[in-house]
């Protein structure tokens, strides 16, 4: 006997459809699985077997022969386990043939019958969707996940004997009783967030440039980089930025929540992501766990900051190379993954936030207290390539916070009072950029820079003189003027003027640190 059952793997974030084909043939009894699979399919062999006795469903003592197409894709993961069962049920006559047909499989077998949790199965609901299939049966764990996709019915099974009797039925009610659909709307919040518990800028004293920085950051998904002595704030304020972003729209959230979802770090019961993603990795992150890759392909944390924040820390301690491999996602907003086993494609789309010190010990130039060399002091800094500076829209350094600056009684502004000024900005940029692919000033590309940027006589011999005063790259002047348009619109102004113009420039790398 033969049958098929559609399933469905991942290619970088994306997905493709597989057919799964299982004969059951007269021969000598064995089980094999061709179609280039990787370690975790080949295993499925067992678990599926295994499972399927535990349930008291024996299989007959004969040639058994699965095939996953196409079969020049490497497949990878546990979620062909169900397929692959439900298709050895069909070819045993469990249950009517075609009974399965236009419904898509996913899931991995316990060896017990449980149906567990897999990864990817939001970008996979979305492909089978997108091909007109009509239903999709995933692990009940998974099932939110999949069922913001509208117009495919996603059902949820926590046992193969479950699925079974489902299977068997033959009147639509009957099925819809013993699995029903499940339907989530987009614009369900998946997790309630208190405000109340997530950092606040109110909690941060004094740093009032600094702020200010972080304020033109968020409105323009600008870079940001923050120097200053240990304890000066600067972890402090990075933690807060997503709080005064503007929030995930739902075209954004499906994004990150694919990427969640393809990563498996998405929460039980989780349907969709809705806070801006906040990525922290320590300094001594490998080069494949910050783009992603490896042996088995995954998103990289930067893919996984992927519309919100990738925060470094300590930035001079990374990997020379780690930091550079960021030149090509800063600027292209993806990464792109070539081993043997093929290439993919992730998304990166994210405001890069770094903080460091000014030197080895951190008090440099107060040369009471730092007994750096120059040379050492040179080596330290030297180890941030001028690539990855030069990409680097703001940067400002702090100072220790006196003490008159840490009393409670002095107000500073909480977090929802900067997020409705970059609301505000945030807007005015969805009207300029609207039919475009641009979505913030930091999209801006230099070729659109005049169109969306245009500078006055005055303020452009203004950027004359400070291209050649600062001696600024091509780069470097483009993100000046970038800087600029998002302070005018925080200011609520259609024109960049001159003080928009040299608080941008304020805001670029000091050559006191770098020279």
């Amino acid at each position: 006997m033969y049958s098929t059952i559609l399933s469905g793997a991942l290619l970088g974030v994306s997905a493709y459809l597989v057919s799964v084909e299982v004969d059951i043939a007269q021969g000598l009894p064995g089980f094999s699985m061709v179609g280039s699979l990787g370690g975790e399919v080949r295993e499925s062999r067992e678990r599926v077997t295994v499972a399927l006795k535990n349930v008291g469903l024996t299989l007959p003592p004969r040639k058994i022969t699965v095939n996953l197409s196409p079969a020049d894709i490497r497949k990878e993961g546990s979620a062909f386990d169900l397929p692959i069962a439900v298709g050895m049920l069909e070819a045993m006559g469990y249950f009517k043939q075609g009974a399965a047909g236009n419904i898509l499989f996913l899931g991995e077998l316990g060896l017990d019958g449980e149906i567990k949790r897999v990864r990817g199965v939001l970008p996979i609901v979305r492909e089978a969707a997108a091909k007109g299939i009509r239903q999709c049966v995933v692990p009940a764990a998974n099932v939110r996940e999949g069922a913001v996709i509208p117009g495919i019915q996603v059902r949820g099974a926590g046992h193969i004997r479950e699925l079974l009797g489902f299977l068997e039925a033959d009147r639509e009610e009957d099925r819809e009783g013993l699995l029903p659909a499940v339907q989530v709307s987009e614009e369900e919040p998946s997790v309630r967030e208190d405000e109340e518990n997530m950092p606040d800028f109110s909690q941060v004293r004094g740093q009032e440039t600094a702020k200010r920085a972080a304020e033109i950051a968020a409105a323009g998904f600008h870079n940001l980089l923050m120097v200053g002595p240990p304890g000066a704030g600067k972890s402090m304020i990075a933690r807060r930025i997503p709080g005064i972003m503007p929030g995930l729209t739902p075209e954004e959230s499906l994004e990150v929540t694919s990427v969640y979802s393809v990563a498996g770090l998405l929460e039980e019961g989780t349907a969709l992501v809705r806070a801006r993603p906040f990525q922290s990795p320590h300094h001594t992150i490998s080069l494949a766990a910050l783009v992603g890759g490896n042996a088995s392909p995954r998103p990289g944390m930067i893919s996984l900051a992927h519309r919100g924040v990738l925060f470094l820390d300590e930035l001079p301690e990374f990997q020379r190379a780690a930091l550079d491999s960021l030149r090509q996602p800063l600027e292209e907003h993806k990464i792109q993954i070539c081993r043997a086993w093929g290439n993919v494609t992730y998304p990166s789309d994210f405001m890069l936030v770094c903080a460091m010190n000014p030197c080895p010990c951190g008090f440099y130039p107060d040369r009471s207290r730092c007994r750096c060399t120059d040379p050492g002091i040179r080596r330290y800094m030297g180890k941030v390539s001028g690539p990855i500076l030069d990409r680097i829209d703001l940067c400002v350094e702090l100072q220790p916070v006196d003490i008159a600056g840490l009393k409670k009684e002095r107000r500073t502004e909480s977090s929802k009072e900067i997020r409705e000024r970059v609301q505000k900005a945030r807007e005015r940029q969805k009207e300029r950029f609207a039919g475009t692919k641009c979505r913030f000033n930091g999209d801006i590309e230099g070729t659109n820079l005049e169109r969306y940027c245009p500078l006055g006589r005055e303020e452009q011999a203004l950027m004359e003189r400070l291209y050649h005063s600062m001696q600024l790259s091509a780069r470097a002047y483009h993100r000046i003027v970038k800087v600029a348009r998002t302070i005018a619109d925080l200011a609520g102004e259609e024109e960049i003027g001159t003080t928009h113009l040299m608080e941008a420039a304020f805001y670029r790398p000091s050559t006191e640190y770098w020279r």
